[in-house]
């Protein structure tokens, strides 16, 4: 354990970084390009600045329901399809410049389905530049005037930039002019792809604000592709081979670049603070945009493209193009850079193309396409992968790691979503039909980057010199030059020759040769003309430098006045430039205005739409509340007369109960009465009995003995089990002794003063047997001769008989089924009506063979023997009460078995 330990290479520590808690979400943009062909189905609806709707296709059911369903989506800003190169760049790449300038990372990439326009959007055609020529150009317009010069700033291996002093540079630039005069020709180097020539407007030149003046910088730029999950520089020099041509990709390419040796993948390295760069890649100094731009189109030219059947030049791979910023401080005279390396700041700006998401069966790839696809859809499904775990971990609070490693593009994007500079996503889309599904899952990943959130970079710290240093200097410089120009003699050339011309006129000199040596008068007349001579010479030369002071006067002059022409004329310019910019600048919000006014249309034309469905809706909801009204109006009245009936029912019940308890009184006091009756009747005829018994030669019997001696005799209950028992029926008053008309009759009855005798046999009964009459298949059956049978009484019926009997069925406590027997008699009322007084009740009931029977019970109470059955005839005190209730009962019918047992009814 301790050798592996030590063994492994210890990591080094991140560099601190000041903390910084503000966070800033994805910027994510959405771009609509328009239709190929105007018959084509669109679905993408652009609703306002911020927002699209997309409709399903015609024939595409997206729920289960078998519906169409229309989804909206939200981003930072929506381009529709009348959306100009210019109008994008000011919304999605000109803040990643501003603050390339001011020290900060960028990264800005394109994202969509294959042929969505992509490469458009980030390259752009002639005279339409897309996001990178004018990223360029504004870069180098905001820094031209305090650029190093070239070499001056110079990249080492580890993703650093070195500092050489002006001497190593210049020495350094005049080995690479060398080198290159070698090895082109002046034609190729000044000649310029007609590809990319005009790809800006000059009106459309932009620049910075805030740059600052007291540092120079130096541009770097670096092109890649990863390709297949490799890495490959597209500028780096191959050299050429002639044997075997360039390899292309594995298909047939679309370019004509096949004379090269195949390039060499690259590595992924990370820099010593904690950076991911491309070991190996050539990073070339630029000067200008057009030099950059060439650049960019010769690795542009080698890049891997293919034909497919939706795209005629779709992109097999990820192009990343870079922009390195070098700037350092100057000194403290602001005359030279700072020969510091602590004091050089480093930002860079990536911008991606990523390529296409695609299905191979709609672009109909195959062999070598069909791996590039898997490829491209592997490493564009890791991106989506890396996002949602980064959106997972910030929402959530998780901490899952993310698999950056998983993908050469994660992989080299990491420090981006980890902190080190804005993020920026443009999605390209296509509006037609076909794309939808793709489409869809583009909107939902799009919409998902938004809520990931990257921390804001910090700005760097700035060095302690004097601001102003550079302006300074330059005017310093200027001042002194101006003093030496006016210390210097202005004579040039052509003042020489003139001084020389009036020299030619001077007097000539007298003849200096001398013959005698004490010749005096030679040598002073000499020098008297070499004095005049000088003399004159002086006053010419005086006379010449008023005549070049007035020149150089005359000169100061005419520059000043061409000065203030200049002056005047870029005062003009100035102001037609502002007049153009102001123009400019209203026709952009007369555009504006015209699509805010478009869009405002819309939304009235959806909100006219809203109210139209609210307004149904509200009518339906009166409607419906009316018709719940009328129900619960319907529902109350019903109510209120369910309580009447009830309350209709209740007084009926207890008016009911009522005379019912009243009845029951009665029936009991007449019951009682009977009762009474009866037992005097027995003691009496126990009395006769006694008497006969002690008198054995007596032949007549008590008359009331008659009736009943001439009932035959039945078998007892329990030699007939399956025979219908019939139990006593309960006593009831003789119609003699009832004063009390029925319950049932609803007049006053009236007793006739004259009725034929019953004993005579000529009574007639109404036999009221109702329909719902069940034949329970009894052998006993009750038979009343000289009878009508109706199954409802009639008022013809009632006038022609005398007695009245009603047949009803019910369920006893036991679960059988009792019958009952209710008999009256008809009386004529007051009115020439009839009525019928109730007056005697038999009860009729069947029981098994199974369940003993009942004891017979006297009025008085249990019989004298538990053993003895209801069959046995011969004991005198049952024969006694046998004859006794024959003669106190009520009138009845013949055909019928009168049993002197009473049973009480029940309450």
């Amino acid at each position: 354990m301790n050798r592996q330990a030590k063994c492994k290479t210890p990591r080094r520590p991140p560099p601190k970084k000041p903390p910084n808690s503000q966070k800033d979400p994805v910027g994510v943009y959405l771009r609509v390009r328009p239709l190929a062909a105007e018959d084509e189905e669109c679905c993408i609806e652009v609703i306002s600045g911020t927002t699209v709707q997309l409709h399903a296709p015609e024939g595409f059911k997206v729920n289960r329901n078998g519906e169409y369903k229309e989804t909206q989506y939200s981003f930072k800003k929506v381009f529709g399809v009348s959306v100009d190169q210019m109008e994008l760049f000011e919304h999605v790449a000109k803040p990643l410049i501003v603050d390339l300038i001011h020290g900060k990372n960028g990264l800005l990439f394109t994202y969509g389905v294959t042929g969505s326009g992509k490469t458009f959007t980030m390259t752009g055609s002639p005279g339409q530049g897309g996001l990178l020529p004018r990223s360029l150009d504004m870069l180098f317009n905001s820094i031209d005037p305090y650029q190093a010069k070239r070499y001056v700033f110079k990249t080492d291996d580890k993703n650093g930039v070195d500092l050489q002093c002006e001497v190593d540079a210049l020495l350094e630039r005049q080995r690479r002019d060398n080198a290159l005069n070698i090895s082109k020709t002046p034609s190729s180097r000044q000649r310029v792809d007609p590809e990319i020539g005009d790809m800006l407007k000059p009106e459309e030149a932009c620049k910075a604000d805030g740059v600052d003046e007291d540092s120079s910088y130096s541009v770097f730029v670096s092109y890649i592709e990863i390709y297949n999950n490799y890495i490959y520089d597209l500028l780096e020099e191959m050299q050429e081979d002639a044997i075997k041509p360039k390899w292309n990709g594995g298909g047939t390419p679309l370019r004509q670049n096949t004379e090269f040796t195949p390039p060499q993948s690259k590595t992924l390295r990370e820099d010593q603070n904690h950076n991911m760069y491309v070991a190996g890649c050539m990073e070339v100094e630029v000067k200008s945009a057009e030099e950059a731009f060439q650049v960019f189109w010769r690795g542009q030219k080698r890049r891997k493209v293919a034909n497919t059947r939706l795209n005629r030049e779709s992109s097999r791979s990820h192009s990343v193009f870079i922009i390195k910023l070098a700037q350092a401080p100057l000194d403290a005279d602001g005359d030279n850079i700072l020969q510091d390396k602590n004091q050089v700041s480093v930002s860079q700006l990536c911008l991606v193309d990523l390529a296409g998401s695609e299905r191979t069966g709609r672009t109909g790839a195959e062999g070598t396409r069909i791996r590039e696809a898997g490829n491209i859809n592997q490493s564009l499904l890791n991106l989506r992968t890396c996002i949602e775990i980064l959106r997972e971990n910030q929402m959530c609070g998780t901490n899952k790691m993310v698999p950056y490693r998983d993908s050469k593009v994660t992989h080299l994007f990491k420090n981006y979503f980890d902190g080190e500079g804005k993020v920026r996503m443009v999605v390209c889309v296509n509006p037609n039909a076909g794309d939808y599904e793709e489409t869809l899952l583009v909107m939902r990943f799009a919409e998902m980057t938004q809520e990931v959130e990257v921390a804001r970079p910090v700005d760097r710290p700035i060095c302690g010199f004097t601001p102003g240093r550079r302006h300074r200097n330059q005017t310093s410089k200027e001042e002194l030059s101006h003093r030496l120009e006016e210390r210097s003699s202005p004579i040039d050339n052509g003042g020489i020759s003139v001084l020389n011309g009036m020299a030619l006129s001077l007097p000539p000199l007298p003849s200096s040769e001398l013959t005698d040596p004490n010749d005096e008068i030679t040598l002073p007349r000499l020098i008297e003309a070499l004095q005049n001579r000088q003399r004159i010479r002086q006053m010419m030369v005086e006379e010449c430098s008023r005549a070049a002071n007035m020149m150089k006067s005359m000169l100061q002059e005419l520059d000043s006045n061409l000065n203030s022409k200049e002056n005047l004329i870029h005062e003009q310019n100035g102001r037609l430039a502002e007049k153009d910019r102001a123009i400019q600048s209203n026709k952009t919000e007369i555009e504006r205005l015209e699509k805010k006014a478009k869009m405002q249309e819309n939304k009235i034309i959806i909100l006219q739409k809203t109210t139209k469905i609210y307004e149904d809706d509200k009518r339906s909801l009166q409607q419906e509340l009316e018709t719940r009204g009328q129900r619960l109006q319907r529902e109350l009245s019903d109510k209120r007369r369910m309580e009447q009936r009830m309350q209709g029912m209740v007084s009926d019940t207890q008016h009911k109960w009522e005379k019912e308890c009243e009845r029951r009184v009665n029936a009991m006091q007449l019951e009682m009465q009977n009762k009474l009756w009866v037992k005097d009747e027995k003691l009496k005829q126990l009395k006769a009995i006694v008497t006969e018994s002690k008198t054995p030669g007596r032949s007549d019997a008590p008359p009331r003995q008659t009736q009943p001696q001439t009932q035959p005799q039945r078998p007892s209950r329990e030699e007939r089990p399956s025979r219908e028992k019939r139990p006593s029926r309960e006593e009831r008053p003789p119609a003699k002794r009832s004063a009390s008309p029925s319950p049932l009759s609803t007049t006053t009855p009236v007793r006739p003063l004259h009725r034929r005798s019953r004993s005579a046999g000529g009574e007639k009964w109404v036999d009221h047997k109702p329909t719902s009459s069940l034949d329970l298949g009894t052998v006993l059956q009750p038979v009343i001769p000289n009878a009508i049978q109706v199954s409802t009484p009639s008022e013809k019926a009632l006038s022609k008989c005398d007695r009245y009997v009603l047949t009803h069925q019910e369920v006893a406590s036991d679960g059988e089924i009792q019958t009952k027997l209710i008999k009256g008699d008809v009386i004529k009322t007051r009115g020439g009506g009839q009525a019928v007084q109730f007056t005697d009740i038999e009860t009729l009931k069947q029981e098994l063979a199974t369940v003993q029977s009942r004891k017979r019970k006297s009025s008085e109470g249990t019989l004298p023997s538990g053993d003895q059955t209801d069959g046995s005839w011969t004991d005198v005190e049952t024969r006694c009460s046998v004859a006794l209730e024959m003669k106190a009962g009520s009138n009845m019918g013949p055909g019928f078995e009168h049993h002197g047992i009473t049973k009480r009814r029940k309450p």
